[in-house]
């Protein structure tokens, strides 16, 4: 999921370079506004906790494999502005620090991961549990919201390709949402079982608004 250098065309990567500080800047004053005690040393927890997961694999089909994303478990805690910004910081450390995306690329993946994935899932999510009440509604939406993500993220990435040039979208559309279609199970799994985990022992580290 995160784009290498090269893959994508200067006016598509420049383009998203700018979106994504644009959008970061929002993310940085809606989160200052509704900024508490628990949310700096939790926004911190979250990073490093997805930042340790996504090293870890699992297979999916084959010789293919994923990690977990991380955004809407991070927006189910700290809002999807909250969110946003831990799945930010994540992408610039795996960027900066282990070449892992490239430079160029990285506004699209930021824009991919935390906007379209912590900030667009947290809109399916808090969707479904305005419609389902309790912490059914809680897991239920995170599943969902979680899968989706995925698929989501995915489908964007290849319609970047896809303006790029890289790859016809017939051909990176299909094959980037196939696949992230399983990997989204492995994410629906991971998120709800931290979700569940958290409504057990810290119901109140959820986020309500």
């Amino acid at each position: 999921m995160h784009i290498p250098d090269g893959f994508l065309s200067p006016g598509v990567w420049s383009g998203l370079w700018v979106v994504s500080i644009a959008i970061l800047g929002f993310c940085l004053r809606k989160v200052k506004a509704v900024l508490q005690d628990k949310m700096i040393p939790l926004m911190g927890v979250a990073a490093a906790f997805i930042f340790a997961v996504q090293m870890l694999n699992f297979p999916v089909a084959g010789a293919t494999s994923g990690h977990l994303l991380g955004g809407v478990l991070a927006a189910i805690l700290l809002g999807p502005y909250g969110g946003a910004i831990v799945i930010a910081i994540v992408l610039i450390i795996q960027c900066l620090i282990f070449q892992d995306g490239g430079l160029t690329a990285l506004g699209a993946n930021i824009f991919n991961m935390s906007f379209i994935g912590a900030m667009g899932g947290y809109l399916v999510y808090h969707t479904i549990r305005r419609a389902v009440k309790g912490d059914r509604g809680i897991l239920v939406g995170a599943s969902f919201a979680a899968w989706f993500s995925v698929v989501a993220t995915s489908s964007i990435c290849a319609v970047e390709l896809a303006l790029s040039g890289t790859s016809p979208l017939k051909i990176a559309l299909p094959a980037m949402a196939g696949i992230h279609v399983l990997i989204g199970i492995g994410e629906t799994i991971i998120t709800v079982f931290v979700i569940g985990t958290v409504l057990k022992m810290r119901p109140d580290l959820i986020y309500k608004k």
